[in-house]
């Protein structure tokens, strides 16, 4: 959109005739992002409370509709191209729509440079497994947030990170970064009432990214149990008793899409339970993203 054009429609923005706003704020909103320096600026020179509240929903809904767009390109790539970090990433902007993912992966990094150093190939996978989690859980101090289990903030990267509180879904995809970052073939599972990471046979990996259902489980992690180590014969013992069926749906590791879903619905669940209800409408729209 040509300046003069912009500077106009955002100038009618104190128009009090709703019809004029309306058909203002349509034309704006066409545009992406780019133009919310120019709607900063006038917000900050208007002292109108009206026109400062429009132009706030303008700009959030810019916002909404680029990480409408990022969230979207990350679900249309092919599943090996699907990086689980960057998706993370891509629903955070959601409550934070100027986070630097860059920012965050420096911090996934520095972790996984302290976890490297103790590592070494003679090591087993359970034995890698057992330093990943004394790193994440004793000396890092993560854990689920069971003070406030409710909080959206539960749900972010960027707020894991700096608080090391999650839920079980945020903790469960956080753990997968770190195990990948260290090449563990780890794997989320959609375990009843709280994804487990599955260590996989290193050979069948990939077939997590089409058919999973032949994929080898070497043994399974509960990350919001500090990391603790169970087997197959035990999950399953756990289905049968609690009559969860089919057994594979909640034993055998699924691709990465399905819990950025599960993250979604536990944040609609986060922020109506806090009485946020405006986001809501928001959140439902990213989901539908991954009905297609």
């Amino acid at each position: 959109m040509e300046p003069q054009r912009l500077e106009a429609l955002i100038n009618l923005l104190d128009d009090p005739d709703r019809t004029v706003f309306e058909l203002v704020e349509q034309e704006l909103l066409k545009e992406d992002d780019e133009i919310i320096p120019a709607l900063e600026k006038k917000w900050e020179q208007s002292f109108d409370e009206n026109s400062q509240n429009r132009i706030e929903n303008i700009i959030q809904n810019l916002q909404f509709k680029r990480t409408y767009a990022g969230v979207k390109h990350w679900i249309t790539l092919a599943p090996e191209k699907q990086d689980l970090c960057e998706g993370f990433c891509a629903i955070d902007k959601f409550q934070y729509p100027d986070l630097n993912p860059l920012n965050l992966s420096l911090k996934i990094e520095n972790l996984r440079k302290s976890i490297w150093l103790e590592l070494n190939n003679s090591l087993t996978l359970l034995e890698k497994t057992t330093i990943l989690n004394h790193f994440i859980f004793n000396l890092n101090g993560y854990s689920i947030n069971l003070s406030n289990p409710h909080s959206p903030q539960n749900c972010f990267l960027n707020q894991l990170l700096d608080t090391k509180r999650g839920n079980p879904i945020s903790m469960s995809i956080f753990y997968t970064i770190i195990a990948r970052a260290i090449e563990l073939p780890a794997f989320l599972v959609d375990f009843p009432k709280n994804p487990l990471v599955a260590i996989v046979d290193a050979e069948l990996a990939q077939k997590v990214h089409g058919s999973t259902r032949d994929t080898e489980v070497l043994f399974y992690i509960n990350p919001s149990n500090k990391g603790a180590i169970t087997s197959r014969k035990e999950i399953d013992y756990h289905l049968k008793r609690n009559d969860y069926k089919p057994f594979r749906d909640f034993a055998e590791p699924l691709p990465d899409v399905l819990f950025l879903r599960r993250l979604l619905e536990s944040m609609l669940e986060s922020y109506v339970a806090v009485g946020y209800t405006e986001k809501q409408k928001k959140i439902e729209k990213l989901l539908a993203l991954f009905e297609v």
